[in-house]
């Protein structure tokens, strides 16, 4: 156990080295990308030429090099056989994040755009079987909507460029269920729409609003269901009516357009064998040709069914054409598995395609990206950790390895990473979603949340080391509710007057405040495991709060405000040497009436 101490605003020095990493360009060269796909490739069919013959070592040898070796900082360790569990904590320490990842932890909220099909249909599940027809909404103010997100604070916005019923919101190449069938695409002068590409109309709105973009693609994917398997579906839920059976959410939307087909071409789920394809695949009159024949659009190669084949083209697509982004966001759901349709993905590929167009992306469940916290009500753990554990190589599955889809209470402790059988820990950082309403579209019945519930979720979020993703969906009539604007406003605000200025307590200084704010430079890791914080009162030292982790931000609410004349964070234990940032206090609303 180490115990490191910071008293008023400098932190004591402490020993160690600070961790470093390799730097990773926000742009590659494009020829530079086909030739890294290239010289993948070969390197998975062909065996490496022999190097030059280094001297043996015997098994003991090896071992005490393998396992008592400095460990390098790296945002994925391996757990080796030999390892001690003094070892895999050191490897924990030494684990830390990515510039992608560190960037994305200083955004502390996401507004979530869950925006399409399901907006014009006042469903939170679509079928897949939707007419492209009833994609019609009467205008989208985009710049509303960003203007309302950057009120409460948002400094990223993540579209649903395509949710669970399969419908595109840009036109794709690989599918007519997009908007590109849909009335809004000739809804304007001369038969065309300026903002007829959602996508597209969104991407630009946000950034010229100067918020970074992040885009939701939807794994699963209702409107490319066999069409057969569909049908006999069907009968079954209808059997399952008539027999009083309970429907799932998926059986009675599939119910309500049980007379039309999945508006796709049966992709999902059809058993397909891998086969390598090409990335992107080219289809008739592609006005890509002469591009990627030169080499200005870079080509990879993947082993894929018909299903990974269309995903890894969609995520071409979006990366190229609206790319880079700053968050690639993959949801979980698979909610036909249980009635016969399975679609395993070769996550690796997806991994590799996002990280080679657009490097700097976080990917939502991704390698090296971000996870759930493990529930959608916006909370994170009083104990959580940026550290896990995994039993898999995170780059092969979908959650990072982590058990019982994240939601243990428990994931990052050093039980949990000395346990037998973990072979990998990763920076791996916490996302809370919630949406402001009760559904995830928008429900005209429904009420927002109000900014003191907001404000509640931010300091469980954000103020518990993760970071605020928080829906707020725009209506059928493309604006985002009046009601949800103001709530998010008076949010906003409430955040920037308790929280944008901190100040500190120091001798002859006195302040009276009701909340503290702690960071660990996780550039080094984290590594605070218990802390106290004491504030100096009328010239005697007290506890005034306690807690286990801190991470990139801990915010420590008060029972009663307190008036101070010093502070500090007694750490009590710790991985290694604790790396502090200066503690700030502050007042909220409740104190400064």
């Amino acid at each position: 156990m180490t115990t490191g101490e910071l008293e008023g605003t400098v932190a004591r020095p402490l020993g160690g080295t600070p961790g470093t990493h390799r730097p990773r360009g926000r742009r590659r060269a494009l020829l530079a990308l086909r030739a890294l796909a290239l010289a993948a490739l070969a390197a998975a069919a062909v065996p490496p030429a022999p190097a030059q013959a280094a001297p043996a070592q015997v098994p003991e040898q090896a071992a005490r090099a393998g396992c008592q070796g400095p460990v390098t900082p790296a945002p994925q360790q391996t757990v080796e056989d030999c390892d001690t569990p003094d070892r895999v904590i050191d490897k924990a320490v030494h684990t830390v994040p990515t510039p992608g990842q560190r960037a994305w932890q200083k955004r502390e909220i996401t507004a979530f755009t869950h925006f399409g099909m399901n907006t014009m249909t006042g469903r939170q599940w679509g079928s897949g079987a939707e007419d492209e027809k009833l994609f019609d909404p009467p205008e989208l103010d985009m710049d509303q909507w960003m203007r309302a997100y950057k009120a409460a604070g948002a400094q990223q916005v993540m579209l649903t460029a395509k949710h669970h019923d399969g419908f595109v919101l840009y036109p794709s190449r690989y599918t007519d269920h997009d908007v590109e069938a849909s009335p809004w695409w000739t809804n304007g002068p001369g038969g065309r729409n300026p903002d007829g590409d959602v996508l597209g109309a969104y991407v630009k709105a946000a950034r010229k609003a100067g918020l970074k973009v992040g885009v939701y693609l939807s794994p699963a994917d209702g409107a490319e269901l066999p069409h057969a398997w569909h049908a006999q579906w069907v009968e079954k839920i209808r059997e399952k009516q008539q027999n009083g059976e309970e429907l799932s959410l998926p059986e009675r939307m599939a119910l309500e357009d049980g007379d039309r087909a999945p508006a796709g071409q049966g992709r999902y789920g059809n058993g397909s064998k891998p086969g390598e394809r090409t990335i992107p695949t080219l289809v008739p009159g592609d006005d890509r040709a002469d591009r990627v024949a030169s080499g200005a659009l870079p080509t990879f190669r993947f082993a894929a069914d018909d299903y990974d084949a269309y995903y890894l083209n969609q995520i071409y697509e979006i990366l190229t054409q609206y790319g880079p982004i700053d968050e690639f966001w993959l949801d979980g759901a698979n909610p036909w598995g249980g009635a016969g349709v399975t679609q395993n993905y070769n996550v690796r590929n997806w991994f590799e395609l996002i990280r080679a167009l657009s490097p700097d992306a976080v990917v939502f469940q991704g390698a090296q990206g971000v996870r759930w916290v493990g529930n959608e009500d916006g909370i994170a753990r009083e104990t959580e950790w940026s550290v896990t554990p995994s039993a898999v190589d995170p780059w092969t599955v979908v959650g990072g390895g982590l058990p019982n889809d994240s939601t243990d209470a428990d994931i990052g402790s050093r039980a949990k990473l000395t346990a037998p059988g973990v072979r990998h820990l990763q920076w791996y950082p916490a996302e809370a979603d919630v949406s402001i309403r009760p559904g995830w579209f928008h429900d005209p019945a429904e009420r927002p949340k109000t900014p003191g519930e907001l404000m509640s979720l931010y300091e469980r979020s954000v103020g518990r080391n993760a970071s605020l993703l928080l829906n707020v969906p725009p209506a059928k009539n493309g604006r985002i509710d009046d009601t949800d604007i103001a709530s998010l406003t008076a949010f906003g605000a409430a955040v920037r007057t308790t929280y944008g200025t901190g100040a500190r307590p120091s001798t002859g200084h006195p302040v009276t405040f009701d909340r503290v704010r702690l960071g660990e430079d996780i550039r080094r890791g984290q590594r605070v495991e218990e802390f106290t914080v004491q504030a100096r009162v009328a010239g005697t030292w007290r506890d005034i709060a306690s807690g286990t982790t801190i991470g990139a931000r801990r915010i420590l609410p008060l029972a009663a405000p307190v008036t101070a004349d010093g502070l500090r964070v007694r750490v009590l234990a710790s991985r290694a040497a604790p790396r502090l940032l200066p503690p700030t206090v502050h007042l909220g609303a409740a104190g400064r009436r």
